[in-house]
């Protein structure tokens, strides 16, 4: 059976595992959690990121940018915290500051903080020289965000489900002339929409975190804009008031939204993208029967491994952050760093996966945003991906990270 092939067959497999789950909303709420936001527009005009063609600065505001956190915490005390932002991506700077400052303030480790970004290219270009007003503003507000979140833990239940969107497509075209940057309907994607659920107490729907593989560029003009990704989110608010809906950049570095560059695309893919989130909740279903209800413990790992350039390329090698946080046996959550293309996805949740073990969700751009990550595959195809010349062992080290820090929680007795 061919390797993509496979891969589909255990995502899909491990979809349709949680036939007669049902979420329990009378037992003990085994969680704590909180959910808090914050906008992150610019108030000044400024450089935008993503384009390099684009040299003047934007020019106003089609959307408003957030930043979102949601925190949990499970019944032994084991805190983790989801940063959510309508950026580019995460710089290491940014990592750095905010990570110290949250450890400091809120005594939150490092490894239990997740910082993913929409990839959006009508935000700011918040690294250069003429953003550092802006800047220094970012990093309080998201620190600020993260302890409104913390502050505002209460007793909850929490639960994973999943749908499908066909907003992606794959971006590489194969051509006499090597790999073009065309949509490919016969090409590689992940069309799952991972969804966890925030339920009160009471059972009454709080947050939703959900994700999706696909660059978050339908529009590149000159207007700060979330993209289909914040139009996702402010449609899913605006359909359950009071919820606190935020995004999850999947593994996105070759799949692109199309049909593409006309601002009503934006918003009918982030409406197809909303809809996605209410049917992996079963909404209007008198009997949910695919929703995973989440038990601890808590558990979170963060490591980084050495990505090699080719060595007549003479450039430095890099240390790639990975980060692994488990839900208990129910849920693995697992970060990327930068541009991963979908390979990574599809690879990860077949080589994690046990008939019997939890979902897995992979998410890419958390962490660090240092440009594309290209599968094994991609780097010998060549392509737009494959434009950074790393040695072909490339996903095989980013994989045994991946595997290794799975294996180290796995072997953690609970706290």
């Amino acid at each position: 059976m061919p390797r993509c092939l496979l891969s589909l067959v255990f995502v899909f497999s491990h979809c349709v595992l949680f036939l007669g789950a049902e979420p329990d909303k009378t037992g003990p709420a085994e969680w704590k959690a909180g959910a808090a936001s914050a906008k992150i527009t610019p108030e000044k005009p400024l450089r935008m990121a993503g384009y390099a063609g684009r040299k003047e600065p934007a020019e106003g505001t089609e959307q408003d940018l957030f930043a979102k956190a949601l925190a949990v915490e499970d019944s032994k005390g084991n805190r983790a915290v989801f940063l959510t932002l309508d950026l580019i991506g995460v710089t290491e700077q940014l990592r750095a500051d905010v990570t110290s400052q949250v450890q400091e303030q809120f005594q939150l480790a490092p490894q239990a903080l997740l910082m993913n970004a929409s990839h959006t290219h009508c935000g700011p270009a918040y690294g250069r020289e003429e953003a550092k007003e802006y800047y220094a503003v970012l990093v309080p507000t998201l620190v600020k965000t993260i302890g409104a979140a913390l502050k505002k833990m209460q007793p909850a239940r929490l639960s994973w489900s999943a749908a499908r969107c066909s907003v992606a497509m794959n971006r590489r075209t194969p051509t006499a002339t090597g790999y073009r940057n065309h949509p490919n309907p016969d090409g590689r994607v992940d069309h799952q929409v991972p969804v966890l659920r925030v339920d009160d107490a009471e059972g009454e729907l709080q947050a939703v975190m959900f994700g999706y593989a696909c660059h978050n560029t339908t529009m590149g003009f000159r207007k700060w804009l979330g993209d289909y990704a914040g139009f996702a989110q402010e449609y899913f608010e605006k359909d359950h008031p009071g919820v606190t809906a935020l995004f999850m950049m999947g593994c996105g570095g070759d799949q692109n939204p199309y049909p593409r560059s006309e601002l009503h695309y934006a918003h009918k893919h982030g409406r197809s993208l909303a809809t996605s989130i209410e049917a992996a909740l079963e909404v209007n279903q008198r009997t949910p029967l695919h929703q995973r209800v989440l038990h601890g413990p808590l558990k979170t790992a963060y490591g980084t491994v050495e990505l090699e350039y080719l060595p007549e390329k003479k450039r430095d090698p890099w240390d790639y952050p990975v980060q692994v946080i488990q839900f208990g046996n129910d849920l693995t959550l697992v970060a990327l760093g930068t541009e991963v293309v979908v390979d990574y996805s599809l690879r990860i949740k077949q080589e994690l996966y046990e008939t019997a073990g939890p979902a897995i969700w992979v998410a890419g751009y958390s962490n660090v945003y240092s440009g594309y990550i290209p599968s094994k595959r991609v780097l010998l195809e060549g392509g737009y991906e494959a434009s950074r010349p790393y040695k072909p062992d490339v996903e095989e080290r980013i994989i045994g990270k991946v595997l290794e820090l799975d294996q180290q929680l796995n072997s953690q007795s609970e706290k």
